[in-house]
């Protein structure tokens, strides 16, 4: 049996992470969703580390952030069918599925956002861009169980609340 102790496989993404946030800044995000890729189906990712759901809404966890505060990686917690807002995103990012399945509307820029596809992601599965106010989505947990997805952005676990999303129309 290939035992990691708690926090092992963690660490090892964290690692992988940190290296690939190093990319020059318009490789990054295909770096650093490679990095969360190579880890994040991995049962032990979060083994020890609390992450509860929350009844209201998705919540996030904090996993590690940047000393010098130029990127932060947290756990999103999805009960079923919640959902994220319509956004773009301000900063680079990063995401990998670790439990469950979340569907990911795309959307094409208009006074009301237009829906453009779906796509189901699975754990293993990732996706990723930059700081672009026309790659619009929403990701949701459209399934019957909870989700968890990782997720690297490129500014302070702080700011994530203020200036990560760009929240458009629903």
């Amino acid at each position: 049996m290939n035992y990691m102790p708690a926090r092992a496989a963690l660490d090892a993404m964290l690692a992988d992470i940190t290296e690939a946030a190093r990319v020059p800044l318009e490789g990054r995000p295909q770096a650093v969703a490679r990095a969360i890729g190579a880890h994040v189906a991995s049962p032990a990712l979060l083994a020890g580390i609390p992450t509860p759901c929350c009844a209201e809404r998705y919540i996030r966890h904090l996993l590690h952030e940047d000393a010098a505060g130029g990127w932060a990686v947290a756990a999103l917690v999805w009960r079923p069918g919640q959902m994220s807002p319509v956004h773009a995103h301000r900063s680079w990012c990063a995401v990998g599925v670790h439990r469950g399945v979340l569907a990911e509307s795309q959307y094409r820029p208009a006074a009301i956002p237009v829906p453009t596809g779906l796509q189901l992601r699975h754990p293993g599965d990732t996706t990723h861009g930059g700081a672009d106010p026309n790659l619009i989505h929403r990701l949701a947990n459209l399934g019957c169980e909870t989700a968890i997805s990782i997720h690297a952005y490129g500014l302070p676990y702080a700011r994530f609340c203020t200036d990560l999303n760009l929240i458009l129309g629903d």
